[in-house]
Protein backbone atom coordinates (compact mmCIF):
# COMPACT_ATOMS: atom_id res chain seq x y z
CA UNK A 1 0.00 0.00 0.00
CA UNK A 2 1.12 3.46 -1.25
CA UNK A 3 1.79 6.30 1.46
CA UNK A 4 -0.65 9.79 1.05
CA UNK A 5 0.30 12.75 0.87
CA UNK A 6 0.41 16.37 0.05
CA UNK A 7 2.04 19.24 -1.21
CA UNK A 8 2.29 22.09 1.33
CA UNK A 9 2.78 25.67 0.18
CA UNK A 10 4.04 28.47 2.45
CA UNK A 11 1.72 31.34 1.38
CA UNK A 12 0.84 35.25 1.96
CA UNK A 13 -2.65 34.67 0.92
CA UNK A 14 -3.60 30.89 1.33
CA UNK A 15 -7.34 31.69 -0.11
CA UNK A 16 -5.73 33.51 -3.39
CA UNK A 17 -3.22 30.92 -3.54
CA UNK A 18 -5.12 27.85 -3.53
CA UNK A 19 -7.56 29.70 -6.04
CA UNK A 20 -4.52 29.87 -8.98
CA UNK A 21 -3.51 26.24 -8.15
CA UNK A 22 -6.87 24.93 -8.30
CA UNK A 23 -7.42 26.68 -11.88
CA UNK A 24 -3.53 25.17 -12.82
CA UNK A 25 -4.31 22.32 -12.19
CA UNK A 26 -7.99 21.81 -12.84
CA UNK A 27 -8.64 20.68 -8.68
CA UNK A 28 -11.10 22.38 -6.77
CA UNK A 29 -11.78 24.12 -3.56
CA UNK A 30 -11.56 21.52 -0.63
CA UNK A 31 -15.69 21.51 0.56
CA UNK A 32 -16.46 22.47 3.58
CA UNK A 33 -17.09 19.45 6.56
CA UNK A 34 -20.10 17.02 6.25
CA UNK A 35 -23.27 19.41 7.70
CA UNK A 36 -22.04 22.67 6.79
CA UNK A 37 -23.04 24.81 3.68
CA UNK A 38 -19.77 26.46 3.69
CA UNK A 39 -16.91 27.18 4.64
CA UNK A 40 -18.15 30.54 6.56
CA UNK A 41 -20.91 28.90 8.65
CA UNK A 42 -18.01 25.91 9.82
CA UNK A 43 -15.56 28.86 10.62
CA UNK A 44 -18.37 30.47 12.57
CA UNK A 45 -19.41 27.37 14.37
CA UNK A 46 -16.08 26.90 15.52
CA UNK A 47 -15.50 30.59 16.70
CA UNK A 48 -12.90 31.35 14.53
CA UNK A 49 -12.24 34.97 14.59
CA UNK A 50 -12.24 37.01 10.98
CA UNK A 51 -8.62 37.48 11.12
CA UNK A 52 -7.81 34.14 11.03
CA UNK A 53 -9.91 32.77 8.62
CA UNK A 54 -6.76 33.00 6.11
CA UNK A 55 -4.33 31.33 7.73
CA UNK A 56 -4.90 27.89 5.30
CA UNK A 57 -6.76 26.39 2.56
CA UNK A 58 -6.78 23.37 0.65
CA UNK A 59 -7.56 22.25 -2.97
CA UNK A 60 -8.08 18.52 -3.79
CA UNK A 61 -8.49 16.78 -7.18
CA UNK A 62 -11.94 16.18 -8.11
CA UNK A 63 -11.09 12.69 -9.92
CA UNK A 64 -9.70 11.70 -6.06
CA UNK A 65 -6.32 10.47 -7.90
CA UNK A 66 -3.67 13.75 -7.12
CA UNK A 67 -2.92 14.63 -3.73
CA UNK A 68 -4.64 17.21 -1.66
CA UNK A 69 -2.18 21.02 -2.13
CA UNK A 70 -2.46 22.60 0.96
CA UNK A 71 -1.74 26.09 1.88
CA UNK A 72 -0.42 28.11 5.07
CA UNK A 73 -0.05 31.64 6.09
CA UNK A 74 3.72 32.38 7.11
CA UNK A 75 4.64 35.58 7.92
CA UNK A 76 7.87 35.35 5.69
CA UNK A 77 8.13 36.14 2.27
CA UNK A 78 9.76 33.72 -0.48
CA UNK A 79 13.54 34.84 -0.31
CA UNK A 80 14.97 31.84 -2.63
CA UNK A 81 14.74 29.47 -5.43
CA UNK A 82 12.60 26.18 -4.14
CA UNK A 83 14.58 23.16 -3.73
CA UNK A 84 11.29 21.52 -5.02
CA UNK A 85 8.91 22.45 -7.84
CA UNK A 86 5.87 21.03 -9.55
CA UNK A 87 5.95 19.98 -13.42
CA UNK A 88 2.37 20.80 -15.50
CA UNK A 89 2.91 17.71 -17.96
CA UNK A 90 0.80 19.94 -20.32
CA UNK A 91 2.20 18.04 -23.29
CA UNK A 92 2.24 14.64 -22.88
CA UNK A 93 2.86 12.54 -25.60
CA UNK A 94 3.41 15.25 -28.01
CA UNK A 95 6.59 16.05 -29.72
CA UNK A 96 8.17 19.09 -31.77
CA UNK A 97 6.50 21.96 -32.94
CA UNK A 98 2.98 20.36 -31.55
CA UNK A 99 4.76 20.13 -28.12
CA UNK A 100 5.95 23.70 -27.86
CA UNK A 101 2.12 24.81 -29.23
CA UNK A 102 0.16 22.73 -26.72
CA UNK A 103 3.13 24.68 -23.82
CA UNK A 104 2.64 28.31 -24.82
CA UNK A 105 -0.95 27.75 -24.87
CA UNK A 106 -0.74 26.44 -21.23
CA UNK A 107 2.08 29.21 -20.31
CA UNK A 108 -1.15 32.01 -21.88
CA UNK A 109 -3.65 30.10 -20.12
CA UNK A 110 -1.21 30.49 -16.82
CA UNK A 111 -0.30 34.05 -17.24
CA UNK A 112 -3.67 35.55 -17.42
CA UNK A 113 -4.62 33.65 -13.89
CA UNK A 114 -1.59 35.60 -12.51
CA UNK A 115 1.44 33.66 -12.89
CA UNK A 116 4.86 34.85 -14.49
CA UNK A 117 6.69 33.86 -17.40
CA UNK A 118 10.37 32.93 -16.63
CA UNK A 119 12.20 31.07 -19.52
CA UNK A 120 11.58 28.93 -22.12
CA UNK A 121 14.13 26.08 -22.71
CA UNK A 122 14.01 24.65 -26.67
CA UNK A 123 14.64 20.77 -27.15
CA UNK A 124 17.39 19.16 -27.66
CA UNK A 125 18.55 15.92 -27.11
CA UNK A 126 17.74 15.07 -23.60
CA UNK A 127 14.20 16.63 -23.79
CA UNK A 128 11.30 18.08 -25.11
CA UNK A 129 12.19 21.49 -24.17
CA UNK A 130 9.98 23.32 -21.39
CA UNK A 131 9.03 26.88 -19.61
CA UNK A 132 10.04 27.96 -16.51
CA UNK A 133 7.20 29.85 -14.66
CA UNK A 134 6.16 31.50 -11.03
CA UNK A 135 2.95 31.21 -9.84
CA UNK A 136 1.47 34.39 -8.18
CA UNK A 137 3.52 34.36 -4.76
CA UNK A 138 6.73 33.99 -6.62
CA UNK A 139 7.40 29.68 -6.30
CA UNK A 140 8.88 28.64 -9.33
CA UNK A 141 7.17 25.68 -11.59
CA UNK A 142 7.41 24.10 -14.99
CA UNK A 143 5.60 23.30 -18.21
CA UNK A 144 7.10 20.13 -19.03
Amino acid sequence: MGVQFQVTFDSADPAAHARFWAEALHYELQPPPPGFASWEAALDAWGVPVEERNDRSAIIDPAGVGPRVFFQQVPEPKTAKNRVHLDLRAAEGLAGEARLAALEQECTRLVALGASRVARFEPDPASGGHIVMRDPEGNEFCLD
